[in-house]
């Protein structure tokens, strides 16, 4: 049996005024993937969400889901494709007269399963989600974690073949945060689902998605292995969305740099297996002179490696220098000399 990606939008383009919503975007999202989408407000990310289920239709492109292309079918037909992509939202929108197993049990009673099933089903997913015992409370009696957790079962409630996460954290501190996270990631496995996290929180994606794609006005700009665009980011978005996460020179550092001077500084951003190597050695050996490390430092996605390093050389002779990059670029995402800096820096 042919194995489809999950998601695939084919040059879609969402207008409703002069500027469009989503403009001429192509991405697609393999099974099993945790797949993040940020951006800033504004950048398409709910009408992105509106045409992947079929409750907005682009004027131009297809969006296909398991293979089936959406874009034409009318609400009669959309039905059976909605049942298979869960949803969980920011605000948790749980009804608030209902309890809880109500609320996980809607979807499976909108489908029509039999009562003694639906609920056989609830006390599954309730169990699944940390909330065994709270299956005949009330919302109102529930914390902001918990609202989410209850989210999270109903959108599992119908099988779902895709679980779409928009903003699903924002409103929450930062420890429910993470065990929400954990729980998104335990869902992925345990069941193989495709999940797709819509989030302006790049901290979000950090922690639990494999790959990203960044998006601005409508466009996809940058898209790869989280670790690869944290390490690296291309794209002036990722940049200002990345801001405070890379190490950046700090202040009397820069003051410092020169056109000219005892030794170059150059900055290194380095990324998996990479990031392990011993670049000072390597230095050292290409030009003669001891390298230092004078700021920066390394972290993980999911224990992949990445880092931005502020390297003094130990020499300006522009050979050694350029014997330097020529023995480093091969190991870096990216690599630039910043200036000159004095020898006892």
């Amino acid at each position: 049996m042919t194995q489809h990606p999950v998601v695939v939008l084919d040059h879609v383009t969402r207008r409703f005024s002069a500027a469009p919503a989503l403009d001429d975007i192509t991405l697609s999202i393999d099974r099993g993937e945790i797949v993040g989408l940020i951006g800033r407000s504004g950048a398409g990310k709910s009408t992105l969400i509106r045409c992947l289920n079929g409750l907005d239709k682009p004027q131009a492109g297809r969006v296909l889901i398991d293979g089936q292309d959406i874009t034409p079918l009318g609400e009669n037909a959309l039905q059976p494709v909605r049942r298979r992509i869960g949803m969980i939202f920011q605000h948790f929108n749980l009804l608030s007269a209902k309890t809880v197993a109500d609320n996980v049990a809607l979807p499976m009673k909108i489908a029509g399963r039999p009562a003694a099933k639906r609920r056989k089903r609830v006390l599954e997913l309730l169990d699944m989600v940390g909330l065994a015992d709270k299956a005949d409370v009330w919302p109102s009696q529930l914390s902001g974690g918990q609202k989410q957790r209850v989210g999270i079962a109903r959108a599992l409630a119908s099988d779902p073949l895709l679980l779409l996460s928009d903003e699903a954290t924002s409103a929450l501190d930062p420890e429910t945060t993470q065990s929400i996270l954990d729980l998104l990631a335990k869902v992925n496995r345990d069941l193989g689902l495709t999940v797709l996290m819509i989030t302006h929180e790049i901290e979000v994606v950090r922690q639990i998605a494999s790959r990203v794609i960044v998006l601005d006005r409508g466009r996809v700009v940058e898209e790869g292995p989280v670790a690869r665009v944290m390490a690296s980011p291309q794209a002036d978005t990722t940049r200002s969305l990345l801001r405070g996460l890379s190490p950046t020179l700090p202040r009397d550092l820069a003051a410092l740099l020169a056109p000219a001077g005892d030794q170059a500084l150059v900055r290194l951003d380095v990324h998996g297996p990479d990031a392990r190597r011993p670049l000072l050695d390597m230095i050292a050996q290409a030009t003669g002179h001891p390298a230092r490390l004078l700021h920066g430092g390394l972290n993980d996605v999911q224990g992949i490696p990445y880092g931005r390093l502020f390297i003094a050389l130990g020499t300006a002779n522009p050979q050694k220098v350029q014997a330097a990059l020529a023995a480093l670029t091969p190991h870096t995402t990216a690599i630039e000399v910043l200036g000159h800096v004095p020898r006892d820096v």
